[in-house]
């Protein structure tokens, strides 16, 4: 998953990245300025964008009523010190999908942000299901027919990104998008190497067909 965080304290910015880099493996971009934050958003496919109110360039109220009108359906996170009642409802009203104080405790943003990425593809519940494979997204944990499937952190996220979208057709790029950040060296055939670990992995005997390949279009998972 890949999220962007729009905030002009840099320290506090590079925490909250290394944070959800390091315990959720997202890729992570960072902007400390409004202007260059919205042109951030309109170019790149983000899963949640976390937002500061108080910023040089544009104020967050701003980006946020231009990335609505634009009809981005991204979820955002609104990280400020502005805690009146009526920020909180301005904030909200503008469009935001949830909104935080600060001071604030890392364990409930980091949950809140999952949160917020699990709803927004329709997946509430933070155990996805598909035939006898189960992800469960709180505990980072795949068990196939009660047995612990181990993948690296990249093999883990394609799965999640596939899981979030069960159903569909996930293209090659998509995947690429939303699992590296801006600093990513490309390499045209890591996504087909871990969709093939990934299937080793959940079935040595071929036994499923999970993971389907649609040639020039992409991945679906989907129960056999």
């Amino acid at each position: 998953m890949r999220v962007l965080i729009i905030e002009d304290e840099r320290r506090l910015a590079e925490n909250i990245a290394q944070i959800l880099a390091e315990r959720e493996k997202y890729a992570v971009d960072i902007s400390g300025d409004g202007i260059d934050g919205l042109h951030m958003i309109q170019s790149n496919p983000y899963d949640l964008l976390i937002l500061d109110l108080m910023l040089p360039g544009m104020n967050g109220l701003e980006i946020l009523k231009k990335m609505r009108q634009q009809g981005n359906p991204t979820p955002v996170l609104i990280l400020t010190a502005r805690d009146a009642p009526s920020d909180i409802v301005t904030g909200l009203n503008s469009g935001s999908d949830d909104y935080l104080t600060k001071p604030f405790d890392i364990g409930e943003l980091v949950a809140r942000c999952k949160a917020l990425i699990r709803r927004s593809y329709g997946k509430a519940d933070p155990v996805i299901r598909v035939g006898d494979l189960t992800i469960d997204t709180a505990a980072q944990k795949v068990v196939m027919k009660n047995k612990i499937i181990s993948l690296t952190s990249m093999e883990y996220h394609a799965l999640i990104y596939l899981a979030m979208r069960k159903g569909e057709i996930v293209s090659k790029e998509d995947l690429l998008e939303h699992l590296y950040d801006f600093n990513w060296e490309s390499f045209s055939n890591v996504i087909e190497v871990y969709i093939s670990t990934i299937r080793k992995k959940i079935d040595p005997l071929k036994q499923y067909n999970y993971i389907k390949t649609f040639r020039g279009q992409g991945y679906l998972l989907e129960e056999h």
